[in-house]
């Protein structure tokens, strides 16, 4: 397996990993469709506790 021959410097080695960790995004929020709060997608609802109309967790999980 090949080595390398010289050590990469911190600014080289910085520059690249900047891509990956300067790209993290919020996640994506939608409405909820029972209640209309604000929730991530593919999640249960935090304030009501719906997903995909139907009830799946007890609102007294959820806190």
């Amino acid at each position: 397996m090949a080595n390398p021959k010289r050590r990469h410097s911190k600014a080289r080695t910085r520059q690249r990993r900047s891509k990956y960790y300067n790209s993290l995004k919020n996640p994506e929020v939608m409405e909820c469709n029972n209640c209309g709060s604000p929730k991530v997608y593919h999640r249960a609802c935090p304030s009501c506790g719906f997903y995909r109309g139907r009830k799946v967790v007890e609102h007294t999980e959820l806190v």
